[in-house]
């Protein structure tokens, strides 16, 4: 992926304007997140909010990782989405949706579904993976992949008024096997969630993305952030890698 975004093209430095005068991104830091490429794995309610985010941000490149279809109930919190895309392949409506928002955005989809035996090839360009997806199953399974293949990944996950995120660094943090050894997969059971709790999750995601992309370590490494929404109470748990861990494997 080519990045055709230049901070001194005059629309560009019109349209993050308002990125560029943060001290903390200035002209330099707004190139660097247009030279980026982010793989977004899922494109529904989590991920909804971090492409929209993202791509809101400048970040040059994304690519989306989705093998299901819009379905009418998605539309609680999928805002990505509308009536008009229902039956159509959630990465084809993101897609839609980013180059309607942000022309000159590269993006690519995959509409792969996530197990052990995907090729591993179709993550090797990207700088970040950030995981928006809904399943237990699909969540470790990315989680093992990016482990080792060394790729940096964002967890999020929501349910009802609740959430938590943590940032992973293969090697040198815990990782989300190391926080939940034999995690309950139950792929029939449907959680209910609603959509600002989602929103507040894919948010603090998207600013733990675009931080990481500028090169700020004062992430959530080790430090699984939990929100509950019905107390709005946020409460950071400091975790450690595990020796028995099935993804780590130290």
């Amino acid at each position: 992926m080519v990045c055709f975004m230049n901070i001194n093209e005059p629309y560009l430095k019109e349209r993050f304007k308002r990125n560029t005068v943060i001290k903390s991104i200035g002209i330099e830091g707004q190139q660097r997140l247009f030279e980026k490429k982010v793989l977004i794995a899922g494109a529904g309610g989590l991920g909804s909010g971090v492409i929209a985010n993202l791509v809101s941000a400048g970040v040059g490149s994304v690519g989306i990782i989705d093998s299901d279809t819009v379905d009418l109930s998605n539309l609680n919190r999928q805002f990505i989405h509308s009536e008009t895309s229902i039956s159509k392949s959630k990465a084809e409506s993101a897609y839609e949706w980013i180059k309607k928002y942000s022309p000159k955005t590269n993006v690519d989809i995959f509409k792969t579904r996530i197990n052990p035996d995907v090729d591993t090839n179709l993550f090797q360009n990207y700088d970040l993976v950030i995981d928006c997806f809904d399943s237990y199953r699909s969540k470790f399974t990315l989680n093992k992949i990016c482990v080792k293949s060394y790729l940096p990944l964002i967890h999020g996950g929501v349910e009802e008024f609740y959430g938590q995120v943590l940032t992973i660094i293969p090697e040198k943090s815990s990782c989300l096997s190391c926080l939940f050894e034999n995690p309950e997969i139950n792929t029939k059971k449907t959680i209910g969630v609603i959509s600002p709790a989602v929103s507040v999750i894919s948010s603090i995601q998207s600013v733990e993305a675009v931080k990481f992309l500028l090169g700020n370590n004062d992430l959530l490494i080790d430090t699984l952030l939990s929100y509950d929404g019905i107390k709005q109470e946020f409460r950071k748990i400091n975790l450690s890698r595990k020796g028995s861990c099935t993804a780590c494997d130290i």
